[in-house]
């Protein structure tokens, strides 16, 4: 199978409930990274945060202790809160004016710059190959009776705060995919929920029989409405189709039941005929009589043909060439009947685009049609052809009993005579086919006596110079 046909198949076999999963969730799911990543961002902040309030809240104790012992010792509380404060470690140093050194570790984490002296201020240095966090705070102390600027500085392991950072993004990102495949469940199974109204429909249709071309009524969500519309005027069209279809396989029944009844009981008598002349006769009707009958079927089977899309080869020819050859062709036909037929041509080629031997057929039709219905006291018959603007004009006239204009839709249909005579009412019905799927128009026009029947075909487009 190649390759594209097979991508084809995959595609047409995924549900609809997959479909929908997947083009809702994917979504959700770039929102929950991004809600993630933002997460995290948030949490680094909040941890930047919370740890700089505790340097500062330990640097604010420390100092506290600092001026009520006079620099021997820091209380137990705040010993307490230097080892707990934020989950790790708190390192400290103090110097009292002068300089001296007072308490903590001996040396602390100095900055590349020397801070700013009136705000307590943060910075990050490295403190025996660690990344800290620093915060050097500077006021005016009295210790033992000396006065001057006493310097707290407080560092904790950036590390430390780095893993209480991932600990909350983690948190976050846990309550995130948590939700995600909470919602992915829900997608899942309410996709299912919602698709039921489909599956009772395909339930619904399953169960007719395929002889049930009915409109569904049966009740649908919104967005399903507009599909089984589309359906219902399917199975309507379908329903029409049929109809017209056997109406059609009756009428032909019909109508092909005299002439083979005919022929029937021509072949029957012709063996008991002794005389030659009388069989001589007899053989010319059942000749005539198969012609008949095999130029019946023929149209029949144009007609289906036409009214399926079943065209011949779309070809350019010069439509008053093919006009000549079917008035050629009837000229025996006409003689017989001792008429004036006449051929008035365009001067000049007529070229359109279509099957000729179609447009032909039309003309061929419409030319018996007038000899079959036109009566004993039509005298002539008068074909023309010329060309107005982008459309070819063909007219077919005769001077026979006419065609009334009111009922010009009875005699266009099918199988329908306005008078008894010779025919099965397919001229008529046959020329207009033809000339509807040549993008034309066929009509009567009012004459004082007899037939115009005028056809309107659109001339082929000139080819640029």
């Amino acid at each position: 199978m190649p390759y594209n046909r097979r991508r084809k198949v995959a595609r047409k076999a995924i549900s609809l409930r997959l479909r929908l999963f997947l083009v809702i969730l994917p979504p959700l799911l770039v929102v929950s990274v991004l809600l993630g990543l933002w997460r995290y961002e948030v949490a680094q902040q909040t941890s930047e945060e919370l740890f700089d309030r505790s340097l500062l809240a330990a640097a604010l104790a420390i100092s506290r202790d600092i001026t009520i012992s006079d620099g021997d010792a820091l209380s137990p509380s705040t010993r307490n809160f230097i080892s707990d404060a934020g989950g790790g470690e708190i390192f400290y140093h103090v110097t009292g004016p002068g300089g001296y050194y007072v308490t903590g570790y001996a040396y602390p984490p100095r900055a590349a710059e020397v801070p700013d002296r009136d705000e307590p201020s943060y910075y990050v240095a490295d403190y025996r190959g660690e990344e800290m966090r620093v915060l050097r705070m500077v006021e005016s102390r009295t210790i033992d009776n000396l006065s001057g600027d006493t310097i707290v500085t407080v560092w904790q392991r950036v590390s430390d705060r780095q893993a209480f950072a991932q600990e909350l993004a983690l948190r976050a990102f846990a309550l995130v995919a948590g939700l995600m495949a909470a919602l992915a469940l829900v997608i899942w199974f309410g996709v299912q929920i919602g698709l039921r109204p489909l599956n009772d429909l395909q339930e619904a249709i399953h169960q007719r029989s395929p002889d049930d071309l009915g409109r569904i009524r049966r009740p649908v969500p919104e967005e399903v409405a507009g599909v089984v519309s589309t359906l219902n005027r399917l199975l309507g069209q379908m329903r029409d189709s049929i109809e017209a279809h056997q109406a059609f396989i009756s009428d032909a029944a019909h109508q092909l039941r005299n002439p083979t009844a005919a022929l029937l009981a021509l072949a029957e008598t012709l063996p008991d005929v002794r005389d030659e002349t009388e069989r001589n006769a007899r053989q010319n009707e059942l000749i005539a009589a198969a012609r008949a009958s095999a130029r019946l079927t023929d149209q029949l089977l144009q007609l289906e043909r036409l009214r399926y899309g079943n065209n011949g080869p779309v070809t350019r020819f010069d439509l008053n060439q093919v006009v000549k050859e079917v008035c050629e062709a009837m000229v025996p036909t006409v003689l017989t009947r001792d008429l004036d037929f006449t051929l008035d041509r365009f001067d000049g080629p007529l070229m359109m685009d279509g099957d000729p031997l179609l447009i032909g057929e039309a003309l061929t039709n419409l030319v018996e049609n007038a000899l079959r219905h036109g009566g004993d006291g039509m005298t002539q018959i008068t074909v023309q052809t010329k060309r107005t603007e982008n459309t070819i004009v063909v007219m077919v006239e005769d001077d026979g009993l006419g065609i009334p204009l009111d009922q010009a839709e009875t005699a266009f249909r099918r199988f329908s005579q306005l008078r008894n005579g010779e025919g099965a009412g397919l001229g008529l019905a046959f020329a207009q086919q033809v000339v509807s799927r040549h993008n034309g128009r066929v009509r009567l026009v009012e004459i004082g006596k007899g037939t115009l029947v005028r056809l309107d075909l659109p001339a082929a487009a000139e080819d640029p110079a």
